[in-house]
């Protein structure tokens, strides 16, 4: 297993390291590391590792959300307002409708097949938006009108909706009843998962004010207590609907309401963390990748994703009617919410375990999804949010 982590370690920074050479998003490279050491190619990595892999995936993308909850504002989230709601669902639903209308056309699937590859693909990467929209707040560009703070809000609420489209869909392929109250659920479980991160990010601020402790500590129990908000959905949220992911952010969001200098601290050392969470996760998204299964409908994936991403970027635009924003912003916004990576990789093959006839395209798909939108997507907020976004004066040069 130790040489194992060596080989994610050293292989995926180098790679990433390589990429950024070429002006080329560092996660590229680090996907391209995974697939090279994954089992269907060199196998480099223990079983061991890859056994536990959606869970490591999983710290990483706690990581990613503590840190965008330290970096956000309440008075930012204010000012954006019914966009940042609307970005929630709205783009998701669009690129479902896209799927369904699509799909069984090129891959000759039926609609339940492709409503299924719809919800798996329709959700954006929080893994690839929230470190991009995290650098854009500390450089201060978008910033006057909310524009990262938005994507970041919407990103990180859009995953809970669209895992909770592909649950009834397959529980509908699977001849199970769906009760309509699951949809219910959806708002109710991101209103619990604030309350109880508000929660928990107010108690840990009055800890942070009443007892002493070294800033390496103060991490740790932050991190802590964000995997019992994770492990509380696991195992209590069929009895309350909890959006355990949205609680970690909010718990960050209330520590910086509460001390802007704590969360700067918090913050500091949580950038220096994910050095290391971002390698793990990309590398291990790129190891769950099949070169075979994904080379064999490539093309007729790759035309069928890009049709869908103009539902979703329609969707977006959607979204910002009558807001101030221009129309070199709105491209932004439309851009940047097209990385998938994060849930493709954790549900992805979900339908070929439960054996529904569907299972293997929209892995494939899924695996496309990818690695078409993942490095492209990265790469276009990279290439245009110093083009089209205005830039605050006094933000970080």
């Amino acid at each position: 297993m130790l040489i194992s982590i060596v080989y994610i370690l050293i292989v995926g920074m180098v790679f990433g390291c390589l990429c950024k050479k070429i002006k080329f998003p560092a996660l590229f490279g680090m996907l391209t590391a995974g697939i090279l050491l994954g089992p269907h190619v060199f196998d480099l990595i223990d079983s061991s590792i890859l056994d536990i892999s959606a869970e490591i995936r999983r710290i990483a993308l706690i990581i990613i959300l503590i840190r965008a909850g330290l970096k956000l504002s309440v008075s930012d989230l204010k000012k954006v307002g019914r966009p940042a709601v609307l970005m929630c669902f709205l783009p998701a639903c669009f690129e479902i409708i896209g799927m369904i209308l699509t799909a069984p056309k090129l891959l000759g699937i039926s609609l339940l097949d492709a409503a299924i590859m719809g919800a798996v693909v329709g959700a954006v990467s929080p893994a690839v938006i929230v470190p991009k929209m995290i650098n854009l707040i500390d450089n201060g560009y978008g910033i006057d009108k909310g524009i990262p703070q938005m994507i970041l809000a919407g990103a990180s609420v859009d995953d809970v909706f669209v895992i909770v489209m592909y649950t009834t869909f397959t529980s509908i392929a699977k001849g199970e009843n769906v009760s309509w109250m699951s949809f219910a659920e959806i708002p109710v479980s991101i209103i619990v998962g604030i309350v109880v991160g508000l929660i928990a990010g107010f108690l840990i601020y009055l800890f942070f004010t009443k007892i002493h402790i070294r800033n390496t500590v103060k991490i740790m129990l932050v991190l802590c207590s964000s995997f019992v908000l994770v492990t509380l959905e696991d195992n209590f949220g069929e009895i309350v609907p909890f959006a355990s992911l949205i609680g970690v952010m909010a718990m960050g969001l209330e520590i910086r309401r509460k001390s802007t200098d704590i969360a700067a601290n918090l913050s500091l050392r949580f950038d220096k963390l994910w050095i290391i969470a971002e390698i793990f996760l990309f590398v291990l998204v790129g190891a769950s990748v099949n070169i075979e299964s994904a080379a064999n409908s490539a093309f007729r994936s790759s035309i069928l994703i890009l049709a869908v991403l103009i539902f979703r970027m329609l969707g977006v635009y959607i979204c910002l009617f009558g807001t101030k924003l221009h129309i070199k912003e709105k491209i932004f916004c439309m851009l940047a919410y097209t990385p998938k990576a994060t849930v493709q990789a954790a549900i992805g093959g979900l339908p070929l375990a439960m054996g529904l006839g569907c299972g293997d395209i929209v892995l494939t798909v899924s695996v496309i999804a990818i690695l078409l939108t993942a490095p492209l997507g990265a790469f276009a907020i990279d290439f245009t949010y110093k083009r089209f976004l205005n830039r605050t004066d006094g933000s970080k040069k």
